[in-house]
């Protein structure tokens, strides 16, 4: 059996595991333990070492990346900032910085047809900015937003539709998680590809408050205007959302002007929040346990998966399939940018049927060889640019997944929040902002420079 078969079968039988609903780390680790042992023999005794001489070198290879790769990924510096940036997220929701948000962005954009929608985007861009996380900006902000458009008889679709994609806005606005996972299985600057995020996130942003106001002139009743704030209102509003200004400011400009590093940022970020929350007297007892507990399970979520993800993919090297895929793509006469097309179908079918940081974990090892032996314009030079341009890509077409049927992630975490409108009413309404993120992608890959300037001009 040769080596890449076994890599096919190793594939497969991820994938057969996933469907299974067995946990995305488990079969990670299963695969990648159970594959190294069969690679490993199978290479040496092609070699012509004796079989049993060959397993058990496959077993001390296997268990050797098994301890080696857990110790890694638990010890990695840099992997602090997915805990503190998740505890800055959690301490920003129990200071109340998030209904502040929708009230500053309500008292001003409210009065305008579909404009709590547009709200609703607005403020999960900026909740974004604190959590790093989708699911905790859906959740936060349709808590909040949900009852305010059924209040002013906003079509369901158009509502939900909202929350659920502008959830979304946490997987690409730093702090964000995917571009974490992403700089560390590629060895990538994570303030650099924090950077790349925020002209995407902004123009993102934007896609989906127009998105809704093509909606709403299209059918007026789906988003009719709220009542018209006061000056005074909106200004109190303002001053309320400072905190999350001052919060924000000082940690993504400390890590631009390189005062910070993210680690560094990402505490300071945290303790900021604490302030925040602190001086709001929001601190209780029985808030501090959910935040601590909060965060503890979302980090160990993530480190669990990384931890299989780094026992995969050597394995996956191992057994060179990602050289034979690389051969195989680039000697095909689509040119870079075709490559580039297949690659993104393929992210799109598995955004249908796998969650964003699983599908980010397993597929990067194989897409990466690819990715690093095209162009795409890009000089040779800045062969890390390039990279981060493909990461904010990968990240966009990833937030697809989490609104696309039939296993949009968001679209359930919405449902939950509001029981009583149907699923299919949730996808209906998530399609102009699934279109307006198809055009995110087209405008990356014709104008690279709004995903990498800003990192270009990092200093540090």
């Amino acid at each position: 059996m040769s080596l890449t078969l076994i890599g096919i079968l190793g594939l497969l039988s991820l994938f057969a595991l996933l469907g299974l609903r067995f946990p995305v780390a488990l079969s990670m680790i299963l695969v990648g333990v159970v594959g190294t042992i069969v690679a490993t023999t199978q290479k040496f005794v092609l070699v012509g070492m004796d079989s049993d001489q060959a397993l058990a070198r496959g077993l001390r290879t296997a268990m050797s990346n098994m301890s080696g790769e857990t110790f890694e990924a638990a010890s990695n510096y840099n992997l602090l900032v997915i805990p503190m940036f998740v505890l800055m997220g959690n301490l920003a929701g129990v200071s109340g910085m998030s209904a502040d948000l929708f009230n500053a962005a309500y008292r001003w954009m409210g009065h305008y047809r579909g404009g709590l929608a547009s709200a609703t985007i607005a403020a999960c861009a900026g909740f974004a900015a604190l959590s790093g996380s989708s699911l905790a900006a859906a959740i936060t902000m349709g808590r909040v937003a949900l009852p305010e458009m059924k209040k002013f008889n906003y079509s369901d679709s158009l509502a939900t539709g909202a929350v659920a994609a502008g959830g979304t806005l946490g997987f690409l606005i730093p702090p964000s998680g995917g571009m974490i996972i992403y700089a560390v299985l590629t060895e990538q600057s994570i303030g650099r590809l924090f950077m790349a995020g925020v002209i995407p996130g902004i123009v993102l942003t934007l896609l989906f408050i127009g998105a809704i106001y093509q909606t709403v002139l299209r059918k007026p009743e789906a988003g009719p205007a709220g009542e018209r704030a006061s000056w005074p209102d909106r200004r109190d509003a303002l001053v309320s959302a400072l905190p999350f200004a001052f919060v924000v400011g000082i940690t993504i400009g400390g890590m631009y002007t390189g005062f910070f590093t993210p680690v560094e940022a990402s505490s300071v970020g945290a303790f900021l929040a604490l302030i925040v929350a602190a001086v709001r007297r929001t601190l209780t007892l029985a808030a501090i346990r959910e935040v601590v507990l909060q965060t503890m399970k979302a980090s160990a979520t993530v480190f669990l998966i990384l931890i299989g993800a780094f026992i995969f993919i050597p394995f996956m090297s191992l057994t060179e399939l990602p050289g034979q895929l690389v051969v195989l793509l680039t000697s095909l006469p689509i040119g870079d940018y075709g490559i580039l097309l297949v690659i993104i179908l393929i992210y799109m079918f598995l955004g249908m049927f796998l969650e964003g940081i699983a599908m980010l974990v397993l597929t990067i090892p194989v897409v990466l060889p690819i990715i690093a032996a095209l162009e795409f314009g890009f000089d040779p030079s800045m062969a890390s640019m390039k990279m981060i341009w493909f990461g904010v890509l990968v990240v966009i077409v990833l937030e697809m997944g989490m609104i696309s049927p039939p296993v949009g992630i968001n679209v359930f975490v919405v449902k939950s929040i509001a029981p009583n409108v149907s699923m299919a009413e949730v996808f209906r309404g998530i399609w102009p902002f699934w279109f307006a993120m198809a055009l995110m992608l087209l405008l990356l890959i014709l104008f690279p420079q709004i995903a990498v300037w800003l990192p270009q001009t990092m200093i540090g």
